[in-house]
């Protein structure tokens, strides 16, 4: 009897683990939309740093606008991108943070990857007010791809082609009328684990985006 008593137990507790921490699949973005938008002065006069957040999850087109306007491949043939990168390392990961969990943004499959489940949003700031953003993307910088790069100037690099995805982040928001704000003030230690990182990789920035509060 103890013996049941035990298994029934033990079979409730790994079917609770498994509700609580399902196991994520890749999200195949519908393709980005690269017509329409504000015209570019527009975007500009409009560009701001948002501290407030409504909660709202964004639709799929717009996760796919998005991911593409900050890093995706707008010259096929080439693999180039929408921002550019020194020497053409395109050293610079996009990972997605959400409330169901970490993904990475995989420009030539134009899909998020599954990384880590669980809301991790709270790793990726310091700050109260960016924890409600459903969506945090965080800027990873891979050191194995920057081929003789000095190494007094790795980060500086880095933090140069990180700023320039952060740039089309707050483009398309000001276009979109959403609201965006980047910050460095991470906790990168925990980001690291969260987001299983690797020693080589170097996080940057995170950016929040969602709909004004």
């Amino acid at each position: 009897m103890r013996t049941t008593a035990w298994i029934s137990s033990l079979l409730l507790i790994l079917c609770t683990a498994t509700v609580a921490a399902p196991d994520l699949v890749p999200i195949v973005l519908p393709p980005p939309q690269t017509e329409g938008g504000k015209p570019l002065m527009q975007a500009l006069r409009l560009r701001a740093s948002s501290r407030e957040f409504a909660p709202d999850p964004l639709p799929p087109q717009t996760l796919s606008n998005l991911l593409w306007a900050a890093w995706g491949i707008n010259r096929p043939d080439s693999g180039k991108r929408t921002a550019p990168s020194a020497r053409n390392w395109q050293e610079v990961d996009v990972y997605a943070v959400l409330e169901q969990g970490v993904y990475l943004y995989d420009a030539v499959a134009h899909q998020l990857k599954p990384v880590a489940a669980g809301d991790h949003r709270a790793a990726a700031t310091r700050q109260e007010f960016a924890r409600v953003a459903p969506v945090t993307l965080v800027l990873v910088a891979d050191r194995t791809r920057m081929k003789d790069a000095p190494a007094d100037q790795v980060e500086i690099y880095a933090a140069a082609d990180a700023a320039f995805i952060s740039q089309n982040i707050y483009l398309y928001c000001a276009s979109e009328g959403l609201a965006t704000g980047v910050r460095a003030s991470v906790d990168k230690a925990a980001l690291t684990q969260s987001m299983r990182l690797a020693e080589t990789q170097l996080v940057t920035f995170a950016q929040s985006v969602g709909y004004p509060k």
